[in-house]
């Protein structure tokens, strides 16, 4: 659930953009609400997974979840919308950190790789089909739906959760670090929006430029609180370990880069190839069939082989996929991503399980549901950062060929300004490009301006990659098969 609402909403927007009338600034806070609030508040999530019963959090998390889904399906105006999708993303923050505590704990350390694998994996497969259910929701359906469908989805896994009673016993008389609370959140929420708004308000502007400084400022101030507390908010220990060191900077650049194909991909085969939101979903399939045999496959090897020589292999895969979507972006032609959709799928399903497995094992048994917020936190601002810089590279890029093909023309200042202003709103709107050009340069305008839409998610692609493939070389670097001290004897909880 909470992997296929961060896609889901996303070819729904043009749809409740119609129906409740939203500005386009209301319509990217639809996306941003949940993410921001899910960003600020899964560390604490995980130390309330550590200091509860774990199910009973997990439970808590998804009642309110699904509450905050069906607020969503009736919202009839845009506060109420955005209201309700910011505490979805509070539901999200609670129920995630407790599950991967609770399916380490569930299985032998002989068989977490595997498990972890079919854990992730269902994550990943979610998070691809996001745009293929909004779309089949929106397009046969209604909008609404692609909350409402929470709902029996919540249900379904309540049941299951009291019927197979899984463990989630904890320490006793442990407390929560109110100081760390108040610094943490407002920190992380204020750099979060920094970097969701850079792009709209402009990376040099007092409003970003104070967020990220206060903000900043905050977590500062909160690490040195937590190195004080006996019980603190987040335990800073846990990256005293050099694997969960490794594996987190493993999952910031994967999350990083996954976002130039969640978002960017999508405008590309919708206003480049003139797939419909069905079509795009169905588009991904090369990606996720893949993506379902490698997290598998990846936590047996992991469960053998440990996770150096396997992340690293994926991450170079996934590096690779990136960069030949990349290349040939210009091809406008789907068949030529397929490759390295394929490519993609199979580098992430090795990446995903191994390093979330790994770095829950890194953490003593206590401190998982810790362990498994902060992987969480460092993933969404790894997610943050990415769409933050690669929408940077993508828009500067794209403004750029434009300009340089308009003032070729010979194009006046005003009909550059207005085109421009055009691609920052919608970078297929080629019928309000034509009304801001001479009838006689019509077509080379809208060829120039798709060809620069091209080009600037290309450049994003190429940075994607890169940074990708560094993680697969800091993996080979960082990362070493681990001994785990603790006894072999974690069993699955008894079935009613």
């Amino acid at each position: 659930m909470m992997m296929l609402d961060a896609t889901v909403v996303s070819v729904a927007l043009p749809s409740i953009q119609r129906d409740l009338d939203l500005s386009q600034t209301e319509l990217q806070w639809v996306v941003n609400a949940y993410l921001l609030s899910l960003a600020a508040l899964v560390a604490v999530g995980g130390r309330l997974a550590d200091m509860f019963n774990r199910v009973a959090v997990l439970v808590a998390g998804i009642v309110l979840f699904v509450l905050a889904s069906a607020a969503c399906g009736f919202a009839d105006s845009d506060a109420a919308l955005l209201t309700a999708r910011a505490v979805q993303g509070v539901g999200a923050a609670v129920m995630i950190p407790p599950t991967g505590a609770i399916v380490i704990n569930t299985f032998p350390l002989a068989e977490r790789g595997k498990a972890m694998g079919i854990y992730a994996g269902v994550s990943m497969i979610s998070l691809s089909l996001g745009p293929l259910v909004g779309g089949l929701f929106t397009e046969y359906a209604d909008w609404r739906w692609v909350f409402w469908v929470n709902l029996p989805v919540g249900a379904a896994t309540i049941a299951m959760v009291l019927w197979t009673r899984p463990p989630g016993q904890v320490e006793k008389g442990q407390r929560l670090d109110i100081a760390g609370l108040a610094t943490l959140v407002p920190g992380l929420a204020a750099v979060v929006l920094a970097l969701m708004q850079s792009n709209s308000w402009g990376w040099g502007s007092v409003s970003v430029l104070g967020l990220l400084g206060g903000g900043l400022l905050l977590l500062a101030i909160f690490i040195a609180i937590e190195r004080r507390q006996a019980s603190p908010l987040v335990e800073l220990r846990l990256f005293g370990s050099r694997n969960f060191r490794g594996d987190s900077l493993v999952l910031f650049c994967l999350q990083f880069s996954l976002i130039a194909l969640t978002v960017f991909g999508a405008i590309y085969v919708q206003d480049m190839l003139g797939f419909s939101p069905v079509e795009a979903g169905l588009g991904l399939l090369p990606l996720t069939i893949p993506l379902l045999i490698a997290a598998p496959l990846g936590g047996r090897i992991y469960d053998r082989a440990g996770p150096r020589m396997l992340v690293s292999a994926g991450c170079i895969a996934a590096g690779a996929g990136l960069l030949w979507t990349a290349a040939v972006l210009h091809e406008l032609a789907y068949g030529w991503l397929v490759p390295g959709y394929v490519a993609l799928g199979l580098g992430i399903g090795l990446v995903m399980s191994p390093t979330n497995t790994d770095a829950m094992s890194s953490a003593p048994a206590p401190l998982r549901g810790q362990a498994s917020g902060m992987i969480q936190t460092v993933r969404q601002v790894g997610g943050t950062v990415g769409l933050a810089i690669v929408g940077a590279i993508v828009a500067g890029v794209q403004h750029n060929r434009l300009q340089d093909f308009l003032l070729g023309i010979g194009a006046p200042q005003s009909e550059i300004d207005g085109v421009q202003r055009v691609l920052a709103e919608d970078s297929g709107s080629q019928r309000q490009i034509a009304e801001r050009v001479p009838p006689a340069e019509l077509h080379q305008v809208t060829s120039a301006a798709k060809d620069a839409t091209v080009d600037g998610i290309a450049a994003g692609y190429w940075v994607c990659g890169g940074v990708v493939v560094l993680a697969g070389l800091a993996a080979w670097a960082i990362l070493r098969r681990q001994v785990v001290a603790e006894p072999d004897t974690a069993t699955a909880a008894p079935v009613a």
